[in-house]
């Protein structure tokens, strides 16, 4: 049987190609192949037309050539979407997904400029804090969405494993929530449980919390998700850390409620599994962290209110040792 199969390195390089796609034309991009993009793009190229740009372009070559694999739970399955480590050829987007790592933000939005205009919106989905604002130092800042997802997905062996489902919150970085809305509901339409919101800053707070306490215990720890919340001294540990993230929280004015917080990171944990943290998976990988936009946001802001968070403070520092340590500064 003669196989149409093209080889890997023919897609190295592929751009954009416009297909006639009737409503599904209008591009939907993803900015960012990592575990949560490729989850996010999958899911959206059920009901949209989706292209996945990242830069590793032998990355690219791999997800056109097989596609993307997700796991979740017994169930497997291949989607077939188009990856391109260019812009060149793309048509202006309608949405852009930004799922890259934090460090990338600038960068990343400066390299997709010409394919917005004023009727794009661009949303944050990212972890830790700030981003919203280096996008909206190189956007309009009324055409910017910011959020957080509860949605976890960790890449194994090119495998993306889909380990926890949950709601994913959006609401304008500046003015109306109108795009919000519209990206609320492109998720909902995907599958995604999402909702928008006129105030989502709490939320986000409410996520670098679970961040600031989780990932980097877990990342200096090597445990998995699961096994975090299974070992009783590491969870003593995430519980303090997530009182002094809300102690800061609530100084800036945001109504969180630190019982609350405890008992949904120890839920999250419990039925984590096998996952791995992001901020462990970077480790593992000999990648920069997010540790500056996540613990080190948290001790930045309680340097700003006169709180003291010396747990966040020497979590920041131990992380930031081992990426020295490694040459990942």
């Amino acid at each position: 049987m003669v196989s149409n199969k093209k080889p890997l390195d023919w897609y190295t390089n592929r751009r954009y190609t416009a297909t006639p796609m009737g409503e599904k034309a209008k591009l939907t991009l993803v900015v960012g192949a990592g575990a949560i993009g490729r989850m996010l793009a999958s899911a959206l190229s059920e009901t949209q037309h989706v292209v996945l740009l990242d830069i590793d372009e032998p990355l690219v070559a791999a997800l056109n050539h097989s596609g993307v694999v997700i796991e979740r739970g017994e169930e497997r399955r291949t989607v077939q979407l188009e990856a391109v480590s260019s812009i060149e050829g793309l048509p202006i987007a309608s949405i852009v997904f930004f799922c890259v790592k934090s460090y990338a933000t600038a960068s990343a939005a400066k390299m997709i400029s010409p394919v917005v205009d004023f009727d794009s919106t661009i949303c944050s989905l990212q972890n830790g804090w700030g981003n919203g604002d280096v996008l909206a130092s190189v956007f309009n800042p009324s055409q910017v969405v910011v959020g957080v997802t509860y949605n976890s997905a960790t890449v194994r062996d090119g495998i993306v494993h889909h380990t926890g489902s949950g709601i994913t919150l959006v609401g304008p970085y500046e003015g109306s929530v109108e795009r919000a809305e519209a990206v609320a509901l492109a998720l909902h339409e995907a599958g995604l449980e999402a909702r928008s919101l006129e105030a989502v800053r709490p939320e986000i707070w409410k996520k670098l919390i679970l961040n600031a306490a989780t990932l980097p215990t877990a990342a200096l720890s090597g445990l998995s998700t699961g096994g975090l919340g299974a070992f009783s001294p590491m969870l003593d540990l995430v519980d303090d850390l997530t009182r002094e993230a809300v102690s800061v929280a609530v100084g800036l004015g945001y109504d969180i409620d630190v019982d609350e917080r405890i008992a949904l990171i120890h839920e999250i944990l419990e039925r984590g599994g096998s996952g791995k943290a992001s901020m462990l998976q970077d480790l593992e990988a000999s990648r920069k962290t997010e540790v500056d936009v996540v613990c080190g946001a948290v001790v930045r802001a309680a340097d700003e209110s006169n709180i003291d968070v010396p747990l966040t403070r020497a979590m920041y520092a131990l992380v930031r040792g081992v990426e020295k340590a490694k040459g990942l500064t």
